[in-house]
């Protein structure tokens, strides 16, 4: 069964006779009268009762006639819904997400949903090399992703700058500047997180000192972000450099000050080539919240 023979079928039906459909179908009679006989054979029960001199419907044909509306509106449908598609207006966008800061990804899905109110998006949370391995494979078609310079097999697209932060004793005399350079922090020693945990954000720290002239001593191990900043508060001096996630801790014995540099950058990590409908809209609800 074609597409065609039912189109073919609701127009006979409708405009009463098989000339009248080729006109409207803006073909040939015989090519209707062929297509709906077809029809008919491999539904096994005429449609049409030709024995008048105008065409009815048979009591089959009479059934059969919504059945085939339905089908030809689904059609309708599906087209419309690709079309959709591929102006990116319809359609599931899965995205790799990170966290923070604040409620900037419920502001972006906020945004691409006013600009495209069918686009389903799914967002998954993933370790970075998980993340960049799905959107690789396809299994994402995009991730965010901070402080990473490059990925093999991928684009990654700028999309904000964040500051960094400095958490140092409270009582320490630098605590009193409202900003703080590497090379302040040069002689206090620094705890940062281990490499395999984070190595972009690892890499960027150690990069930035260097850059900077500096080689500050290390301090305690670092275990979770908030033992450490409990731990400076009240331990030897040290510091810790982070970026916000859920805010900006407040604690009596931390100081908590901007670094001047470097920043924190979040990518959007694609597939090589230009963005299509769909990640172009994201682009744009990136680009509109700060």
């Amino acid at each position: 069964m074609e597409l065609r023979q039912l189109e073919y079928f609701v127009a006979v039906a409708e405009e009463g006779g098989f000339g009248r459909a080729a006109e409207r179908l803006s073909i040939v009679q015989s090519a209707v009268s062929q297509q709906v006989r077809r029809l008919e054979r491999e539904l096994g029960v005429p449609l049409f009762d030709r024995s008048t001199r105008r065409v009815r419907l048979s009591g089959a044909g009479e059934r059969l006639l919504p059945e085939a509306r339905a089908v030809l509106a689904a059609m309708r449908r599906t087209r419309d819904v690709a079309a959709d598609v591929r102006a990116g207006r319809d359609g599931v966008l899965r995205l790799g997400t990170v966290h923070g800061p604040g409620d900037r990804m419920y502001r972006v899905l906020g945004e691409l949903a006013a600009a495209a109110p069918r686009l389903q998006v799914r967002p998954r949370r993933l370790p970075m090399p998980d993340r960049l391995s799905a959107v690789r494979s396809g299994e994402l078609d995009a991730a965010l992703i901070r402080a990473l310079t490059g990925a093999p097999g991928l684009e990654l697209l700028p999309v904000w700058t964040d500051p960094l932060y400095v958490a140092l004793p409270a009582g320490h005399p630098l605590a009193r500047r409202a900003e703080l350079g590497l090379a302040d922090l040069a002689d206090l020693p620094l705890r940062l997180a281990p490499r395999e945990g984070n190595p972009p954000f690892h890499d960027l720290i150690i990069d930035a000192c260097r850059t900077a002239g500096t080689s500050p001593p290390s301090g305690p191990p670092f275990t979770t972000f908030q033992e450490t900043l409990a731990d400076i508060g009240v331990g030897a001096a040290s510091w810790t450099v982070f970026y916000e996630v859920a805010g900006l801790p407040e604690m009596p014995s931390v100081a908590v000050r901007r670094l001047a540099g470097p920043a924190m950058t979040t990518s959007l990590a694609v597939a090589p080539g230009p963005p299509g409908p769909a990640l172009r809209h994201l682009l744009q609800a990136l680009a509109r919240v700060p």
